[in-house]
């Protein structure tokens, strides 16, 4: 073989190597965006969408035991129907009640985590230690977490083009399931519930958040039976407990008559948590 032939065959071959992993990555990206469904920047309705939802649902369903009997189809059929053919910045909370009453699941008693400006570190803490459920762990949650949807005005296809922002319309489709199903996961609190906040804001408690807007006011004192609020990372020299906004928080509790406390904690005792599940401090007890 002359070291031309070599030089060409060996190019060739880089070549073929170069489109095979090209090939691979791009199904990878595929495989990816299916499962997990989000595309940040997308504008309209996140493409795929009933493939996303009804995989979801199922992957959900399989790998949780004791999950109640639920169609995935017919759940996906009752999303869609809340919003499709209305204005996307006129669909209303209650729109989306008879969706809710088709997701079938318990949520046990001493398991619910609520949390405000914490999302990342209360998932992680909820994934890896199983002590509390978010609402993002829930089927419902599970399905649409990350996800962007709305439809037309006396239309039943998806817009795909462009869909209002959470703050563009206060009864866009996302928002209002966000907080119908906040509502509904509230009032499924039972025993002992658990609050986690941002201490590292002036205001760890916002009236005008989910927790604030919604949740807290579907707390059934009569179901209820303690409420454990946990600060994290608080500003220097100042204890987020005693702050204005705990305060009033407090106030809220204490006209619903429910029973709480609270405690500034570090950032790194949740992190031990996340990377150390198993360790004695990370007990489902220590956290109740």
């Amino acid at each position: 073989m002359t070291c031309r032939e070599f030089c060409v065959r060996r190019r060739r071959l880089l070549v073929i190597c170069g489109s095979i992993l090209i090939l691979v990555a791009i199904v990878l990206v595929v495989v990816m965006y299916v499962k997990y469904g989000v595309d940040d920047d997308t504008k309209g309705t996140t493409k795929n969408l009933k493939t996303i939802v009804i995989e979801r649902c199922r992957e959900y369903i399989r790998a949780v035991s004791q999950m109640p009997s639920n169609n995935c189809d017919a759940i996906w059929e009752g999303f869609q129907n809340s919003f499709l053919g209305k204005d996307p910045c006129k669909v209303n909370v209650e729109d989306y009640d008879p969706f809710i009453r088709t997701v079938q699941q318990d949520i046990p008693c001493n398991k619910s985590l609520f949390w405000s400006k914490t999302s990342q570190i209360a998932h992680d803490f909820t994934k890896a230690t199983k002590c509390f459920m978010t609402l993002e762990d829930t089927l419902l949650g599970h399905m649409m977490d990350g996800l962007k949807w709305c439809g037309q005005l006396h239309s039943k296809e998806f817009n795909y083009t462009s869909c209002p922002g959470w703050n563009e319309c206060e009864f866009n489709p996302v928002r209002s399931f966000w907080r119908r199903a906040s509502a509904h996961f509230a009032e499924l609190a039972c025993g002992n519930v658990m609050v986690m906040l941002n201490g590292s804001i002036d205001s760890p408690f916002n009236k005008q958040s989910i927790f604030g807007s919604v949740e807290i006011k579907k707390f059934d004192p009569e179901k209820i039976s303690y409420v454990s609020i946990r600060v994290m990372d608080s500003l220097q020299d100042r204890t987020s407990c005693n702050s204005i906004s705990l305060q009033d928080l407090g106030r809220i509790l204490n006209n619903s008559r429910l029973d709480f406390d609270c405690k500034d904690i570090d950032k790194s005792e949740i992190l031990q948590c996340i990377n150390d599940p198993i360790s004695q401090s990370c007990d489902c007890v220590n956290w109740n």
